[in-house]
């Protein structure tokens, strides 16, 4: 099944909206998994299986398992999602921009090597530091279009021919790129009204959403913007405040976060369309 229609139907098996990601911080883990050489797929383990009922997608980010030679861990967290979920789309977060040749080379490291439905993508160097991705027509390139950071906006409002960068780009991957319907956008819930500029260009296609939980995004803002008509097209990720929910004393950290995936998914379906 290519990303879009696996995204689609995980939305409506799971009825969520939520991408709960996965940012493993060894230095935030439970003391029980501290000293373990396998502690990042273990947490990452049970943090899956916890949430994934509650899950549309699941997304890992890269750069907590390259920055410590953990790559050999994401590629077994990768493989368990593939084999244990296959039904739930997984999101590789690399953000790579890169020459053609180059980015071959990434397109093989996210697609073959770590078996992703979709990658994270950085348009600034242009169509052909894009165009790899694309030739694995069934997978997902979801392109970084209005991000939550506040320093985005450094480039992302620059004018160019009287509208903002961000929606230039938006323009740009809907109409032209998005050659075989498989490209998604990343807008920031710290932005909802540029989430509503955005959908309003770019028409169903989905929008991965970061920003809410540990970065305050506006959950009913953020639905309200970015939804489809028919209450989808949505992966709002939430990752800080899904894995590290376990209080000092209280209940085991993957049960925690599945209490909070939980409530998540709650909150932003109680801002759905339902048809």
């Amino acid at each position: 099944m290519d990303f879009i229609n696996k995204l689609g139907a995980a939305t409506r098996r799971n009825d969520s909206l939520l991408c709960v990601g996965l940012d493993p911080d060894v230095a935030k883990f439970p003391a029980e998994l501290k000293g373990q050489p396998d502690a990042i797929f273990e947490f990452c383990k049970a943090i899956i299986d916890a949430t994934a009922g509650f899950a549309c997608a699941f997304k890992p980010q890269i750069a907590y398992f390259a920055a410590i030679g953990a790559e050999d861990q994401l590629q077994a967290i990768c493989d368990y999602l593939n084999t244990n979920y296959p039904d739930i789309p997984l999101v590789l977060d690399a953000k790579r921009g890169d020459i053609g040749a180059t980015a071959e080379q990434y397109a093989r490291e996210a697609f073959e090597r770590y078996r992703a439905d979709a990658v994270t993508v950085n348009p600034y160097m242009g169509f052909d530091s894009v165009e790899p991705y694309l030739q694995w027509q069934d997978r997902g390139v979801i392109v970084l279009c209005r991000t939550s950071n506040p320093g985005g906006s450094d480039l992302q409002f620059l004018q160019v021919d009287d509208k903002p960068l961000y929606q230039h780009v938006a323009r740009l991957v809907a109409e032209k790129w998005n050659r075989n319907g498989q490209c998604g956008l990343v807008v920031g819930a710290t932005f909802p009204q540029e989430i509503a500029q955005v959908r309003a260009i770019v028409g169903d296609m989905p929008l991965l959403v970061p920003g809410i939980g540990a970065q305050g995004g506006d959950i009913e803002a953020t639905v309200n913007a970015g939804q489809t008509a028919d209450g989808a097209g949505m992966m709002i990720n939430s990752s800080r405040a899904i894995l590290y929910a376990k209080r000092e004393g209280g209940e085991p950290f993957a049960q925690a976060a599945a209490r909070v995936a939980q409530q998540t998914r709650d909150d932003i379906n109680r801002y759905r369309i339902r048809l």
